[in-house]
């Protein structure tokens, strides 16, 4: 843990409050585009606060915005605010209370640590330009950020540079990871329906099995990263679902399956496409059924700006010392939307560590995984931080 003086002292007065603001978001956790609670209350805050708020970018989305001086230098934070669709493990008194919803990549520690430095800010902060506060829905594969871009995200709130943060558990609490160019993968979400033709299962010759076929498809969509990827790129095509048929003497008319697939670089992106559709669509025909692919672009391939990034690793420098930047730990492939934000603005992703035991050391998107509410002042006060060291 960083020590106390990285914290800002008018933040650290605060903390108990948002301590509880957090286990309140944790308490009713909502999907991506249903985050209207969480959405009021935020655009609530930041109005008692005196920030000029604006609602319903991306469908829930917040924008926060805050003028002082004369300046035309232009800021942007972001958090996201949404939750997923799995049942909690935790057994904290704060655990959800909505079944099969849950806070599991503590998107409600990111939307508290922006409202804690929000709050700093209005009362305490001392800069010359405009702060644009960015509260995102949807991150979670659906979407959020390229839509808030399309409806005028940066045309109404124009910003220089454009920060994001990600809590990383099994990262020591209070560390940082920083650093310039590639951060996070590419992600694709991919679902493949096979259709064939059902029969009764002791007369297979009848119909056109799609499960022999999806079974086929799915050895041989393991070749791309061992063949066709060079060895030194790094790439992952992992298939997480599936889906066909109901009892055991019935084959089925369709199969489904649906995969994730990552990378590092946009060049093996587009590899790994063009041989997915190839290999389906040809393993799909030699079992006389018909393929249907649906690819969905997550996230893009996540890389920080030179500047941002220097900016950034300089003022967690000062405020935790060298020793607390730390590399990114290798075989991490990790995604975040934030990255379609990278692509129209310079900027820069960190990671705040979680911390390494207990509840706070579960891998995210795990039911028995809950964030470190001793991290949010440190993440409140490094924005409030970061924007005074731009915004002079």
């Amino acid at each position: 843990m960083s020590s106390p003086s990285s914290v800002i002292p008018e933040i650290k007065k605060t903390e108990p409050s948002f301590i509880e603001l957090r286990h309140q978001i944790h308490r009713h956790p909502e999907l991506g585009f249903e985050e209207s609670v969480t959405s009021k209350l935020v655009a609530e805050k930041l109005a008692q606060w005196g920030y000029e708020v604006s609602t319903g970018l991306g469908g829930t989305g917040v924008i926060g915005q805050l003028r002082r001086g004369t300046s035309d230098k232009a800021l942007g934070i972001r958090a996201d605010m949404d939750a997923l669709p799995i049942h909690e493990g935790t057994g904290l008194p704060y655990a959800s209370e909505v079944p099969g919803r849950m806070h599991a990549c503590g998107h409600d520690g990111h939307t508290t640590i922006l409202l804690s430095a929000a709050q700093y800010l209005a009362v305490h902060g001392e800069f010359n330009g405009t702060l644009n506060l960015i509260f995102q829905p949807a991150e979670e594969g659906l979407g959020g950020a390229p839509r808030m871009i399309k409806d005028g995200l940066f045309e109404r709130f124009p910003c220089d540079m454009v920060f994001g943060l990600h809590n990383g558990p099994t990262l020591p609490a209070g560390s940082f990871v920083i650093q310039p160019g590639v951060l996070a993968a590419s992600s694709d979400t991919v679902h493949i329906t096979l259709r064939g033709q059902g029969t009764h299962g002791g007369m297979p010759q009848h119909g056109r099995d799609p499960i022999v076929a999806i079974g086929a498809i799915i050895n041989a969509l393991q070749s791309i990263v061992s063949r066709n990827v060079a060895p030194n790129e790094a790439a992952v095509v992992s298939i997480g679902r599936l889906r066909a048929g109901e009892v055991a003497n019935v084959v089925p008319d369709s199969a489904e399956m649906s995969l994730t697939v990552r990378t590092f670089n946009p060049q093996v992106q587009t590899l790994i496409e063009a041989r997915l559709r190839e290999l389906v669509e040809f393993q799909a025909r030699s079992f006389g059924v018909e393929a249907e692919i649906d690819w969905r672009p997550i996230s893009r391939v996540l890389s920080n700006a030179d500047e941002p990034a220097a900016l950034a690793r300089r003022v967690a420098e000062d405020m935790v010392g060298p020793n607390a930047i730390i590399p990114l730990p290798t075989g991490a492939m990790g995604a975040d939307d934030f990255s379609w934000m990278l692509e129209q603005v310079p900027g820069c992703y960190v990671a705040l560590g979680n911390g390494v035991e207990g509840h706070n050391g579960r891998m995210l998107h795990n039911p028995g995984y809950d964030f470190n509410d001793e991290i949010i002042s440190i993440g409140a006060s490094y924005w409030a931080r970061l924007t005074q060291a731009y915004l002079r």
